[in-house]
């Protein structure tokens, strides 16, 4: 079926992230599914804007939605016609909606995805909701506080409860922060340019800019939209608090560094930078496609590293090799990055962090024999949950004989009781981190 128009395109998305039960679709991101549906359909820039905000929107605002239809519509409807009332309600109660092209489009909608019948089911539903006029969510209507915050926020109630014991009374400013825009930053590469020039730069592109107060080769943005200065290698998007991670290991001129699960390279091109061409830069990825794109940016950047392809899990240094300092961003689940992922929220499980952990403890001992007597080992995760967190560093710090280092002052806002980094993710469009430094007794 040829889309029509930005609806029809939000709620492709939407069905392609959330498939029908017992049917044969390819489940894919929110945005693998925007990207291709938008490829395929002549759709103007404006309207496809459109239809990303109203499919990402209804996908995180999901259970909340949920909780205000529910008292209009039957139990069992069609999937596609319920993911229509979701867009719907999501466009009528979230956005700035003229109420009645909203919902003519949206009845039209239901018309074409099923029938007459349904198209006037769909027009009392929303109907009876305008007429409601909904509030959010009210703490009298829930039997906890956590069942509140995680309706009202549209979060899992695990995730709510995991939060609450880790940031306290920041919980609700935490629920709040991840549904709001992520901050747009940029770590600007000193072999080609400084922050001050870059910041210029960007100031002559229509882009304001401010410095990070924590990380020195930061820009925060006003907004995003940094492709062609992207592509000459003198900056990359890359977030605040991943930038931490790469400030609390401090590479210096002339050290050899190892940069462990690289990815794409963001954290590699900040060590490269700071390296400033003297020393030695070494990078374990285990996926071909990772490493080609690390490989082409380092060289746009005017890095020189050594790309290793293979599973750091396993032995793929000569054993004797040995680093100043060594940066291990594990894989994780990356519940601090729900608020850029959509569905992220709904496909996350609670059992995942301890599923992780084993993989992170097996990345952090075979890392930690390649580490010189006094040498240090920073371990980050985009995650807050304790088993991918304190649990790893305090299992390794037991078998290991390492203790952890100290952290620059500007992160004292950060600091956990034992002496770790943990940002808390939405709070000033940050992203959640865990970074803790170990260093190896001589």
């Amino acid at each position: 079926m040829a889309i029509t128009g930005a609806r029809e395109l939000a709620l492709a998305v939407v069905r392609d992230v959330f498939p029908p039960p017992d049917s044969h679709a390819e489940e894919r991101t929110a945005q693998a599914s925007f990207d291709y549906h938008a490829r395929r359909s002549h759709l103007s820039e404006r309207d496809r804007a459109f239809a990303a905000e109203l499919a990402y929107g209804a996908i995180k605002m999901r259970r909340a939605l949920d909780w205000q239809l529910s008292p209009f519509v039957p139990e069992k409807l069609p999937p596609a016609i319920g993911e229509i009332l979701r867009l719907a309600a999501h466009e009528l109660l979230y956005t700035r909606a003229d109420v009645h092209a909203t919902v003519f489009e949206f009845v039209n909608l239901a018309k074409r995805w099923g029938h007459r019948g349904l198209g006037n089911l769909v027009n009392a539903v929303l109907r009876n909701l305008l007429r409601a006029a909904p509030e959010p969510p009210q703490r009298e209507s829930f039997s906890s506080d956590d069942e509140f915050l995680a309706t009202r926020y549209s979060l899992p109630t695990w995730l709510v409860r995991q939060w609450r014991t880790l940031f306290g009374e920041e919980l609700e400013a935490i629920c709040e922060g991840v549904n709001r825009p992520a901050q747009p930053a940029i770590v600007v590469n000193a072999l080609k340019s400084t922050v001050y020039e870059m910041a210029e730069r960007l100031h002559a592109d229509g882009i304001e800019s401010r410095p990070s107060p924590i990380v020195e080769e930061v820009l925060l943005l006003q907004r995003s939209g940094l492709a062609r200065i992207e592509s000459e290698g003198r900056c990359w998007l890359q977030s605040e608090s991943s930038a931490m991670a790469v400030d609390v290991l401090g590479p210096q001129p002339g050290e050899a560094i190892l940069d462990v699960c690289s990815g794409r390279g963001n954290k590699a091109l900040q060590i490269g930078a700071r390296l400033a061409s003297r020393g030695t830069l070494c990078c374990i990825e285990r996926d071909a496609r990772k490493v080609a794109t690390l490989a082409r940016r380092v060289e746009e950047a005017g890095i020189a590293a050594a790309l290793v392809t293979g599973d750091a899990t396993a032995e793929v240094l000569p054993a004797d090799r040995r680093f100043d300092r060594i940066l291990l961003d594990a894989p994780c689940s990356g519940l601090g990055v729900i608020g850029r992922h959509p569905e992220a929220r709904w496909k996350k499980l609670g059992t995942d962090g301890e599923r992780l952990a084993l993989t992170q403890r097996a990345l952090l001992e075979r890392s930690a024999h390649h580490v010189y007597p006094g040498g240090a080992l920073v371990y980050a995760v985009c995650s807050s949950d304790p088993r991918e967190t304190t649990e790893v560093i305090d299992w390794f710090l037991a078998r290991q004989s390492f203790e952890r280092g100290l952290i620059p002052a500007t992160y004292a806002a950060f600091m956990t009781r034992d002496g770790d980094v943990l940002v808390p993710p939405g709070i000033e469009g940050r992203d959640g981190f865990y970074i803790a430094r170990v260093e190896r007794r001589p």
